[in-house]
């Protein structure tokens, strides 16, 4: 039947549900989150849909939404399908332009004229399982996206049983509940169709074809009453699906470490390492004036560097709220690396709190170092992760710093750091070591720490530095000897 859905009283949609766009976008959310689409957003099949102009990133996405059928307050998983009136096809389009000011709320970028088509037809939530709907949609008759619920990492009814904790679900209400892997842009002239069913149910029963043609607008926006449309590599790389798709190069890997390496640099101690490089030029690899937080701990791991510019209050608004640098750079930092913060050398402010040490924690980072504040300081440590700092500070994001780079070369207390340098930090410091340099760095540095603990032996025995410290001819014949009869016993004990 002809769908009747002309003004719901809500329109609730999912950020993330399937699984295949999860990983397609490297983040899995442990909990479903929302946000509201506006009435005036419903389209019917058949009708268009406007491209503003000057944008160039609007995006389809095919989702089955559920039309509430009886009012839902506060009902349990197992009873929440039962206020679920109707199935039909959904297209959330969004513009990825208009993302950075209002990432999370999606008001402008989900919120525009007909950006939410609905139908044609409705199919009767009482005659289908909903661990069993398929989605599928076209764009100018190819297909390009095809997945089922049983791809959800939220199940159906466990949308309608969170979001009846929160407010009531009245009748009419719609909540979209996602898109799989496959959405990507479309521009004026295509054609996107999307179709839900239920293939195994009797008589296959379908929402038909929900068809949307895209047009070119002639108005842009005013830049004199709002901010204008902007992208970025980001936006282009979740607007098309993929950085291959947008047309990007694709993002260099960010070196590792070998099990080998990072075993020898976590024996070596800073000083014996920053004395190593000294000895090959590098006298500017300190970062200065950090601590950490839990005693005694040792970072290894590889950089990921996080830029924040001096607070701009033009600027803040585009970059500091929504899906900002801070976010995605704690989002995306993999097993082993260590976030490396650009703060100035601002004491006076916080860079990072428990909400993102947590996140990083999660992520198997080894590791913060910031030349700025903390907040949550007490928290942070006991979450355990290794923050080197200026120390703590109150203040939330906003006070002194704009975030604004992720993955690229920065300062941070007095060195350069750029992504995939080797960072080390221990009770004395933490340095900075070129990749290129880690190896050798390493290894003369592990050697220097045993015959180091050789010379202390024998100053504890008596013997005067002089002569010692460093080793002359004759004591270092001495180590030599020393160091052949240790390997000789190790191999005997073998």
């Amino acid at each position: 039947m002809t769908a009747p859905i002309t003004r719901p009283g809500k329109i609730i949609a999912i950020h993330l549900s399937y699984a295949s766009r999860a990983d397609q976008r490297g983040r899995r959310p442990a909990s479903p989150s929302y946000f509201f689409k506006p009435a005036s957003s419903i389209g019917i099949s058949g009708g268009t849909v406007e491209r503003p102009a000057g944008t160039e990133l609007l995006a389809f996405e095919g989702e089955i939404a559920l039309v509430i059928g009886t009012t839902a307050r506060r009902v349990p998983l197992d009873e929440a399908w039962a206020h679920v009136g109707s199935v039909t096809a959904s297209n959330d389009l969004g513009l990825y332009d208009l993302r950075a000011n209002d990432k999370g709320s999606n008001v402008r970028s989900k919120g525009g004229d007909g950006y939410t088509p609905l139908g044609p037809d409705l199919i009767d939530a009482r005659s289908v399982d909903p661990a069993a709907l398929r989605v599928r949609s076209w764009v100018n008759g190819e297909l390009r996206q095809d997945d089922t619920t049983a791809g959800l990492i939220f199940p159906l009814a466990q949308l309608v049983a969170d979001l009846s904790q929160h407010f009531t679900l009245e009748p009419g209400d719609v909540i979209l509940t996602g898109t799989p892997a496959g959405s990507s842009v479309i521009v004026p002239g295509d054609v996107v169709e999307v179709e839900v069913d239920a293939p195994d149910a009797p008589g296959a029963p379908t929402s038909g074809r929900l068809v949307t043609t895209v047009t070119q607008g002639e108005v842009p926006f005013d830049g004199e009453i709002g901010s204008l449309p902007a992208v970025d590599d980001l936006q282009r790389t979740e607007a098309w699906g993929s950085r291959e798709e947008a047309g990007l190069p694709p993002v260099e890997k960010t070196p590792t470490l070998s099990p080998e390496l990072r075993a020898a640099l976590l024996e070596a101690p800073t000083a014996g390492l920053s004395a190593q490089l000294r000895k090959r030029g590098h006298h500017s690899c300190f970062i200065d004036g950090v601590s950490v937080n839990i005693p005694g701990s040792k970072i290894v791991g590889t950089a990921k560097t996080l830029r924040f510019v001096p607070f701009r209050e033009d600027l803040f608004p585009a970059h500091g709220g929504g899906y900002n640098a801070q976010k995605r750079a704690f989002d995306a930092v993999d097993d082993g690396e260590i976030i490396v913060i650009e703060a100035r050398g601002d004491a006076t402010t916080g860079t990072l709190g428990d909400i993102l040490a947590l996140r990083a924690k999660v992520r198997g980072a080894a590791g913060v170092v910031t030349d700025g504040g903390v907040r949550d300081f007490d928290a942070v440590a006991e979450i355990g992760l290794p923050v080197f700092s200026q120390g703590a500070h109150p203040s939330v994001l906003g006070r002194k710093h704009v975030p604004w780079d992720v993955d690229v070369t920065i300062s941070c207390g007095g060195a350069t750091v750029q992504p995939g340098d080797v960072i080390v930090g221990d009770s004395d410091g933490v340095i900075v070591i070129p990749p290129a340099l880690a190896a050798e760095v390493a290894a003369d540095a592990v050697a220097q720490e045993i015959e180091d603990a050789w010379i202390a032996e024998q100053v504890a025995a008596g013997h005067p530095v002089d002569g010692l410290f460093p080793l002359n001819a004759e004591w270092r014949a001495r180590y030599e000897e020393a160091l052949a009869d240790r390997s000789a016993a190790d191999r005997s004990a073998r």
